[in-house]
């Protein structure tokens, strides 16, 4: 089995980690602030941070329309946290001038499960992750409101949905990557190589 080359953006955000859990789900991974660097890999996470400033970070680096162009090509694609929101379709409560890649036809809530104090952690079932349930760490997550018919509910939480999935492209509300579990990128990873098969 040949080893995927998964980028990680790399423009703000908890980047290391996923390149950390990337690697042990046996991928090659690097970061990616760069449309030639996003040019260079087979699928791509975008990490948890701050969705805004990452969609403005995403236009200076001149990688919001190549990352679009790739999302929309069929690039896999995994987003944790602010990753889900910038996957998403359309927003609650985002500021104006907030751009999206979509991706997945959700909308999906900003800060839904409340501040940085009412961080926590819980155990989710996640469809498609086997050995039991994933422990995610929700950091000012979002959480989706409604999805439609091509996205597929893949794990919910105190009734919220907090992972989707629709064709190449994966998100969660929470981060996996804080844990050392490895299972949802081995998830991620399983669906890069079979892009390439």
């Amino acid at each position: 089995m040949s080893t995927p080359t998964i980028g990680v953006l790399a423009l703000q955000g908890d980047v290391r980690e996923h390149l950390v859990a990337l690697a042990a789900a046996d991928a090659l991974a690097r970061p990616v602030r760069r449309p030639e660097e996003l040019a260079e890999v087979g699928g791509l996470v975008i990490p948890g941070g701050e969705s805004t400033t990452m969609s403005k970070l995403a236009v200076i680096f001149g990688l919001l329309e190549p990352l679009r162009e790739r999302v929309r090509a069929g690039m896999p694609v995994y987003g944790t946290c602010a990753g889900m929101i910038m996957l998403a379709d359309k927003i609650l409560d985002g500021r104006e001038d907030q751009e999206t890649l979509g991706g997945i036809d959700m909308i999906v809530r900003r800060n839904a499960f409340g501040r940085q104090n009412e961080s926590f952690e819980a155990s989710v079932e996640v469809a498609g992750v086997e050995g039991g349930p994933v422990e995610g760490v929700f950091i000012r997550a979002p959480w989706v409101e409604s999805v439609g018919a091509a996205a597929e509910v893949l794990a919910t939480h105190d009734g919220h949905t907090v992972a989707v999935r629709q064709g190449n492209v994966l998100a969660t509300s929470f981060h996996p990557e804080l844990t050392g579990d490895h299972r949802v990128h081995e998830l991620f990873v399983g669906m890069v190589r079979s892009t390439r098969s």
